[in-house]
């Protein structure tokens, strides 16, 4: 006997969670699986998911506060995500990014032998990659995703202070604490480049959080340069030759 595909429901409908239920016991008999769970959010869904894994997790695009595709990237933060299965009511001509990115996707109102396709499909591809995932996604994200002690925890990109890289990692500061995020600093800068300002090779500052300049003196008690004062932060952050221009023409703006 097959063991039976874990699949897991996300969407902010329950008719539609439902929907999907009685399509997959419909399909019990040609391909065994079990909704191991169910979430009417995506936040809900990132805790339900880090504690039991799934194979599979059939995902609304159009959710409030997190989108479908947004969720799907905090996922690849899991150890061992499970493959997405995008399901939407978009026309053919948002559908593009999906297909274009390979990310596979159902059309509501869901049928049950394109169900089984898709199905099959995800439990052979495996989990979807994350460059996938960002090329596929017009919107900025809400959150980043911190996988922190086997789970998931989302920082609201609102309450970033500063993102700086260093080694590997990139440390992401609100006015609490740290995290340290695996995720580069350029992607971030590309998608972020509205809300932060590079001040430096490695840093950017959150714009809104800008509340002046410093000067920054040597050893000598010579002026060596700028540093940016960030609200929130006690430390101060130094400005590059380079970037010093932008950051000035902000502050005056």
């Amino acid at each position: 006997m097959s063991v039976p595909l874990r699949i897991f429901l996300v969407d902010d409908e329950a008719p539609a969670r439902n929907r999907l239920r009685e399509l997959l016991a419909d399909l019990q008999a040609e391909l065994p699986n079990v909704v191991i769970g169910e979430a009417g959010n995506g936040h809900e869904g990132l805790v339900r998911l880090a504690s039991r894994p799934a194979d599979v997790a059939l995902v609304d695009v159009q959710m409030p506060q997190m989108s479908g595709m947004e969720f799907a990237r905090h996922l690849t933060a899991l150890d061992a995500p499970p493959a997405v299965i995008f399901v939407t009511a978009h026309d053919q001509h948002a559908l593009e990014a999906f297909e274009v990115n390979a990310l596979d996707y159902l059309l509501k109102p869901v049928r049950a032998a394109r169900l089984a396709g898709a199905l099959a499909k995800a439990a052979a591809g495996g989990a979807v990659r994350r460059e996938a995932l960002a090329r596929a996604d017009r919107v900025p994200r809400r959150y980043l995703s911190v996988a922190e002690r086997g789970r998931i925890t989302l920082v609201p990109v609102a309450d970033i202070r500063y993102l700086r890289a260093e080694l590997k990692y990139v440390t992401v500061r609100t006015p609490e604490r740290e995290h340290l995020l695996e995720e580069s600093l350029t992607a971030l800068e590309q998608e972020f480049g509205d809300a932060f300002v590079r001040v430096h090779r490695s840093c950017l500052v959150a714009r809104s959080a800008l509340r002046g300049v410093e000067r920054v003196t040597d050893e000598d008690g010579e002026g060596a340069g700028w540093a940016v004062v960030v609200e929130g932060v006690q430390e101060r952050l130094p400005v590059s030759r380079r970037q010093w221009p932008s950051v000035k023409a902000l502050l005056k703006a």
